[in-house]
């Protein structure tokens, strides 16, 4: 399974969500966080391929899956989806 650790640009595939435009995410390890413009945004926690936001973001949940160039995602929210977005590797 292709490492999560790095930093990753978004794209809104589909559903509720915005157009994401300079929207990333940083993992490392078991943590990460959502940015918007370079700024910090959501952390979150990495549990398998599963993105949990904390406080005061608590029952957000990304749900990830390898795609062939990076990751597919499905944002929910208590377990119901609201949008699907693209995570590709943000480059050097």
């Amino acid at each position: 399974m292709a490492s999560l650790d790095g930093e990753w640009k978004l794209e809104r595939v589909g559903g509720a969500l915005p157009p994401l435009l300079g929207v990333t995410k940083r993992i490392a390890g078991d943590r990460g966080e959502t940015r918007v413009a370079g700024l910090p945004a959501a952390p979150f926690a990495v549990a398998g391929m599963e993105l949990r936001y904390r406080t005061p973001f608590r029952g957000f949940v990304d749900v990830l899956e390898p795609a062939e160039d990076g990751f597919g995602g499905r944002a929910t929210y208590r377990g119901r989806e609201f949008g699907r977005f693209r995570m590709r590797r943000a480059s050097s």
